[in-house]
């Protein structure tokens, strides 16, 4: 090739590249010509994702010190959003059938329908039983260490039907993830389902196949399952179906046993999640599996609860940023949280809903991927558990008249559940003022959905600030919003 034509053919082909990046490439985002809609739940008021106000934007290039700001940079994108749910559990199913027909009917559309509920669209169900059943049950008879007898028969009186009618109501897709509280009895070596006991090192592949046997079973009833963990709470001897693991014997039982097992089964697209317990072991449980290659090449992510504040301290947030920032490539996960020691007088109690607006807010700024409340619904005792541990639900039914109570835990659920969904990107946001906690989303249809939480006893006026315009607007005391940027 002539040096002339080779010149000419480089500028064309040099041309073309810089023709297809110009195309490619995004203008920066802009709040010029958008409107926010505002969606508020507020103490004191009738208001409950409630649409309140339409704000506008206008030019305010440097907000001052004195003006209180809830700032939003969208170039900045962070972890990918996977769902918002709640728990699907015996207790759940067995509490929705005593309600009247019509009464199903509206539970259902209130969790799971995106337009007229809160959009529901991440689940969670055990395998075998719990606290949460109305009794204690094995899919095995006693002594099967080869599964021969393995029947799920049990869930398919409620469970199964509650959970496929759940699915429908969320328009045919849930994403849902299984966990075990206790193997078999006859395979730990307290001979218990309840307080505690451990795995028998005899029964570790047999505990690894019953797995498999559940997820093919519910697969087999048309219930696709996104994932599972390994085990409910691995720290804690419980009055109910429990069993301990260390971090090294769970580590060794995903790496050896539970992974491998997986994969020759055919279901290695299932994803793996381990700890399933509270905050404040989680940067050990996480380090000791993750930094095990051949352990964590099975590892989708880490999931935790809230309970650690059973010792009295608060939540303990600082362990998920750092867990997040040790091992970027692992997700977190919330897998459980509930309002503990149900009292029928506290159904209207606002710091119930306050728990959760400050935990996802928390929990979703130091990267978690996904939120899963406890079970969806329970009776007027916070039951049935077949063990006493009485708990809140963001609904209940009380059965005894046929109606369903909604605590304001529902409706703080609902301010990130209803407009934060499925491959949103979180992106950057930060208050001026740690009286207003914040955090925002960019959905895929590219509307920004911005939730403001007032813990305060305060009325406390502010601009939402995005990239040189602003929109003014006011938070009242003990309030949550949703504000909306279309």
């Amino acid at each position: 090739m002539k040096k002339g034509i080779l010149f000419t053919f480089l500028a064309t082909v040099s041309a073309s590249v810089f023709s297809q990046n110009t195309v490619k490439s995004k203008s920066p985002y802009s709040a010029a010509n958008k409107s926010v809609t505002v969606y508020v739940t507020e103490k004191g008021s009738d208001k409950r994702l409630a649409k309140t106000e339409t704000l506008k934007f206008t030019d305010d290039p440097q907000p001052p010190e004195t003006q209180v700001s809830v700032f939003v940079d969208p170039s900045k994108k962070f972890q990918t959003m996977l769902g918002i749910g709640g728990a699907l559990t015996d207790a759940v199913a067995e509490t929705f059938y005593k309600l009247p027909k019509n009464k199903q009917k509206e539970l259902l559309t209130a969790y799971f329908d995106k337009d007229k509920g809160i959009g529901y669209t991440l689940a969670r169900t055990n395998i075998q039983s719990c606290d949460f059943s109305s009794g204690s049950y094995s899919y095995v008879s006693n002594t099967d260490k080869s599964l021969s007898t393995f029947d799920i028969s049990h869930d398919k009186k409620y469970r199964i039907p509650f959970i496929k009618e759940a699915m429908a109501a969320a328009g045919g897709k849930l994403t849902m993830f299984v966990s075990p509280w206790s193997p078999p009895a006859f395979m730990k070596d307290n001979n218990d389902v309840l307080h505690g006991g451990k795995l028998k090192s005899e029964y570790d592949q047999s505990w690894a196949n019953f797995y498999i046997k559940f997820i093919k079973a519910y697969e087999k009833e048309n219930i696709p399952v996104w994932g599972l963990s390994v085990q409910n709470e691995p720290m804690a001897t419980q009055t109910w179906e429990s069993c301990k693991y260390t971090a090294e014997e769970e580590r060794d039982f995903v790496k050896n046993y539970l992974g491998p097992t997986l994969q020759k089964s055919g279901l290695a697209s299932k994803k793996l999640i381990v700890w399933d317990h509270n905050r404040d072991l989680l940067y050990q449980r996480a380090s000791t599996i993750l930094e095990d290659p051949a352990a964590a090449k099975y590892v989708w992510g880490i999931g935790f609860h809230w309970y650690e504040t059973w010792t009295g301290a608060g939540q303990n947030f600082e362990n998920e940023r750092l867990t997040h920032n040790a091992f970027p490539n692992k997700n977190l996960i919330f897998t459980e949280g509930c309002v503990e020691k149900f009292d029928f007088n506290r159904l209207h109690d606002w710091a119930l809903g306050e728990r959760y607006g400050l935990s996802m807010i928390n929990d979703f700024n130091a990267g978690t991927v996904g939120w899963t409340d406890w079970n969806i619904l329970l009776d007027e005792k916070g039951g049935p558990n077949h063990v006493g541990n009485y708990c809140f639900a963001p609904v209940h039914a009380d059965t005894r008249t046929g109606e369903l109570i909604y605590t304001n835990s529902y409706y703080y659920l609902g301010h990130f559940s209803k407009f934060i969904h499925p491959g949103a990107k979180r992106i950057a946001c930060s208050a001026s003022r740690d009286r207003l906690l914040s955090t925002a989303y960019m959905n895929p249809d590219g509307k920004i959905a911005v939730v403001v939480l007032n813990l305060t006893d305060d009325k406390i006026d502010y601009s939402l600030w995005i990239k040189g315009k602003a929109a003014k607007t006011t938070s009242q005391p003990h309030s949550i919003a949703t504000l909306v940027v279309n």
